[in-house]
């Protein structure tokens, strides 16, 4: 990498951080630093950032909220870039339409949506992490996903191009999209439908209860692993396979649902990624079947 450091540093200030410890980023409060972690302030000053940036093809990361990412031990070459908060922007464009910031989290959504009698979001109050990130991979629970309510989105390329894009030219499957990887996601518009507050809550507060009675929550995890599978989910691949009690150090399986690794302490994430190596492999071996990260793993191996 060949930029030059100090002169990014005067134009950015305290905005770019040279190698940034990033365990403090990721719920599993795992992995090493960034090269360069940048936090930009608002859209002009990611712009200005890229322009930088780009004649020197360096590589770049987004980093929402860290919810369903594992970062490697040795940390990320390149450029990590996390939105600040002026990108968690929320408002009412219509009686049953909102324009949210990348940022924001799914349940600040739900939130907002439910106060202005919006329906059909209330399943974001149970997924973790950030518009940015559910959009990017079609986050979804209980029978509803982001492709469902999303009319359109605003992207900026690495090179600084910005573009609405609209829902019907994206092409959404289960846990993904077909979005490439250079765009960075600005703000989305999303649509629901006019409800009430008290219908709204009702929904909510069963799926919140569905969610506390299946899933483990408060510890150091990732959520979900592993990608369902179409014939079978998969933490019924895992326990037939025998490998819900597996462990490694301090990386092992929830109790509560063996389809979320946990850092139950003093993991690394050598640990946890040779744990999902383990399991991955007794499921293909006992059962014929190979299980797809949903997790996203970055940073370089060592």
């Amino acid at each position: 990498m060949n930029l030059n450091i100090d002169i990014l540093q005067k134009k950015f200030g305290k905005n770019l951080v040279i190698r940034e410890n990033l365990s403090k980023y990721s719920w599993f409060n795992l992995g090493g630093p960034a090269d360069i972690f940048f936090r930009p302030e608002n859209k002009d000053q990611l712009l200005k950032f890229l322009n930088e940036i780009r004649k020197n093809n360096s590589e770049i990361h987004i980093l929402g909220a860290g919810s369903n990412t594992l970062i490697r031990d040795s940390g990320v070459k390149g450029v990590v870039i996390k939105l600040g908060s002026k990108f968690s922007n929320i408002k009412l464009l219509k009686k049953d339409t909102i324009e949210v910031g990348a940022a924001i989290l799914d349940r600040k959504v739900a939130h907002f949506a439910k106060n202005n009698n919006i329906g059909n979001m209330e399943f974001l109050s149970c997924i973790p992490g950030s518009i940015g990130g559910a959009i990017i991979m079609n986050s979804g629970c209980y029978g509803s996903d982001i492709s469902k309510i999303l009319v359109s989105i605003k992207v900026v390329d690495n090179y600084g191009n910005e573009k609405e894009i609209k829902s019907d030219k994206i092409e959404f499957y289960y846990r993904g999209t077909n979005l490439p990887n250079n765009y960075i996601i600005l703000s989305a518009t999303l649509k629901g439908t006019v409800s009430s507050k008290k219908l709204i809550e009702k929904k909510q507060e069963e799926l919140i209860q569905k969610k506390k009675d299946t899933q483990p929550s408060q510890i150091k995890t990732g959520g979900s692993t592993f990608k369902n599978n179409n014939e079978k989910k998969a933490w019924m691949l895992i326990k037939e396979a025998g490998c819900d009690k597996l462990y490694i150090g301090d990386a092992k399986i929830s109790d509560k649902h063996c389809n979320f690794f946990v850092n139950n302490g003093k993991a690394r994430t050598s640990d946890i990624e040779k744990l999902i190596n383990k399991v991955r492999d007794e499921v293909k071996s006992k059962t014929g079947v190979k299980l797809d990260l949903e997790i996203k793993i970055i940073g370089d191996e060592k």
